[in-house]
């Protein structure tokens, strides 16, 4: 009987031990974002070719406002905020990374190749920038704004900047979530297709 009421408390001070050391956070926000591309590739059909031919699609470089969980909110343009109740599943530069990545495997005939899936050099490299991926408080809009720089294996590069807008959105969870998707999805689309010409 002792040796019981011994083990119980030796494992109720344990737990209590553990209680004080793990940090579950704070509230979670009500709504989280997670990306997913419009345009996805067909199930069932094989895509083939070799790796040298492959699209490499690296992870977007971000400003420290876009390198974290929440949501910006442009004030102005020297005012940063974040809007509440809303947050990202994951950092949005990495997300948009995959939507890419999807959108150019459905749209494209070419192997296309994530950031850490292989240490190669395919035919194509993105590298990428992303400036603007949040909500405009002047404008009540969604903004997701992109450089893209596009290097061949031959040795020729390219850049561009991509943009898309979606105006007249309410400062809210759901909307803005919305249209960040929309945005996003707009802008992998103009990518592709800016590859693929």
């Amino acid at each position: 009987m002792m040796s019981k009421i011994r083990l119980g408390t030796m494992v109720a001070i344990a737990t209590l031990s553990l209680s004080g050391c793990v940090n579950l956070g704070g509230k979670a926000p009500d709504q989280l974002i997670s990306l997913s591309a419009d345009t996805r590739e067909q199930v069932g059909p094989v895509t083939s070719g070799s790796m040298a031919d492959a699209i490499i699609v690296l992870d977007p470089e971000a400003d420290r406002s876009l390198d974290m969980l929440r949501v910006p909110v442009r004030v102005d343009p020297a005012t940063i905020a974040y809007l509440k109740d809303i947050g990202w599943v994951e950092r949005p530069a990495r997300q948009f990374r995959r939507l890419l990545a999807e959108t150019l495997r459905a749209r494209t005939n070419r192997i296309v190749v994530e950031e850490g899936d292989f240490d190669v050099l395919g035919r194509t490299t993105l590298s990428s920038r992303l400036l603007d991926m949040g909500y405009d408080a002047r404008s009540q809009s969604v903004v997701v704004r992109i450089d893209m720089r596009r290097e061949e294996r031959a040795g020729a590069i390219t850049s561009r900047r991509f943009e898309a807008v979606v105006p007249g959105v309410a400062p809210k969870p759901a909307p803005v979530a919305a249209a960040i998707g929309r945005a996003a999805n707009d802008v992998a689309d103009q990518v592709a297709s800016w590859v693929i010409e």
